[in-house]
């Protein structure tokens, strides 16, 4: 039940990941720890009593000091373009969980990887990655895992270094990204929104029957899990977390 209460938060750190998305660094006082994938409720409160309230997946592994969320800036977003353009270190907020325990993994589970995000849905699995390196830094075999990216272009490419990086340091570790609009000239990634030629392609990249986490917009997230049924995965073996309206 703890969990469920509302605690205050102060920002000990902020970070650009691109120009619409902000990385926020926490300080949450008594925080019963989470697992990765999960995610928290926000709620803003402004002084005339109106209150505003958004769920955020949480960035950062169990194993981290801080609590990180990565807040993508919506248009008409009145609790996202508060956290993006105004609050600084220092300052509070209000927020409750850890929240979840459908979508989640953690080191223990057995079998290899295979994560599909597309936008802002890379945020829980980036929690995974970071939980899957932490853990696993000390260990010579690691799981093979396939990470699946989709992003609009490059400049929309959220944690683009870190995963550079997670990639350069474990070759048990794929990374494709594919970007739907613009492509720079230089570009040797995927291009194109995913599709079954491109599910089919990666899926052929990792170890049978993997453990396969879906993140994205809802028309994303149901396309990528019919389609994986399609090309013969376990709907057993397939999470998904989906955000705004129904396809």
């Amino acid at each position: 039940m703890t969990r469920l209460e509302w605690r205050v938060a102060t920002v000990v750190g902020v970070r650009d990941e691109t120009s619409r998305t902000r990385s926020l660094a926490l300080n949450v006082p008594d925080w019963p720890g989470h697992r990765a994938g999960q995610h928290v409720d926000v709620r803003l409160v402004a002084e005339d009593g109106y209150q505003a309230q958004r769920s955020y997946s949480i960035a950062s592994a169990p194993e981290d000091d801080t609590l990180e969320l990565t807040i993508e800036r919506l248009d008409d977003g009145e609790v996202s373009a508060y956290l993006c353009d105004v609050l600084h270190p220092g300052d509070g907020l209000e927020l409750r969980g850890p929240i979840g325990g459908y979508f989640v993994w953690d080191i223990s589970t057995a079998g290899p990887l295979l994560l599909i995000g597309g936008g802002s849905g890379i945020v829980p699995l980036m929690s995974m990655l970071r939980h899957r390196a932490r853990a696993e830094a000390s260990s010579p075999a690691r799981m093979p895992t396939v990470l699946l990216y989709s992003a609009r272009t490059a400049n929309d490419l959220i944690y683009k270094e870190e995963l550079r990086k997670l990639a350069e340091d474990d070759n048990s570790l794929m990374i494709c990204i594919t970007l739907t609009r613009d492509a720079p000239s230089e570009w040797r990634g995927l291009r194109g929104r995913v599709d079954r030629a491109m599910l089919e392609r990666v899926s052929a990249t990792v170890a049978d029957r993997p453990n396969v986490f879906v993140c994205g917009p809802t028309p994303f997230t149901e396309a990528v899990a019919t389609l994986l049924v399609e090309l013969g995965h376990e709907p057993s073996r397939i999470r998904t977390e989906r955000f705004g309206p129904t396809g």
